[in-house]
């Protein structure tokens, strides 16, 4: 199916592409996340009457992310857990936990933009993670896990 891009999407295209994709990835989640619409002659004719509007929608929205970035960029969370005498945690520390540490500290940030390349925290120490801002827009962020022995 071929679709107009209304946001930029990592490993697809920017705002304004012309792609095709398959057909269940469009008609699933791109169209309804208002990601991207259909590439029918009306809708590329209505795109580029918007054009001007969506880049300038676009670009607020990565300036936000930028500023929210060089708040966030160094950051360390603290987390407590329960954990045993061996330093391996009682369960795991996910994105959840850390989207709810990321809110104590004032900062809104989706569990689904919090990346783990390893998986869940299953020890104590402390580990670097990346939090995508906007898709422009990554930052690190250290987490330190301490245990909690009962």
């Amino acid at each position: 199916m071929q679709i107009i891009l209304l946001e930029k999407i990592t490993n697809l295209g920017t705002l304004g592409d012309v792609v095709r994709v398959k057909d269940g990835y469009a008609r699933n989640y791109l169209i309804p996340q208002r990601k991207a619409k259909r590439a029918t002659k009306v809708n590329l004719a209505e795109f580029e009457a918007r054009r001007a509007e969506l880049e300038k929608a676009h670009a607020e929205i990565l300036a936000q992310a930028q500023e929210k970035a060089s708040k966030l960029e160094g950051l360390l969370l603290q987390i407590t857990q329960k954990a045993g005498v061996d330093g391996k945690l009682f369960g795991s520390v996910g994105n959840s936990d850390i989207s709810v540490a990321l809110a104590k500290q004032g900062f809104e940030i989706p569990k689904s933009s919090i990346r783990m390349p390893d998986g869940p925290i299953k020890t104590i120490g402390d580990f670097a993670l990346k939090v995508s801002l906007h898709t422009d827009v990554i930052v690190s962020v250290t987490v330190s896990v301490l245990g909690e022995t009962s």
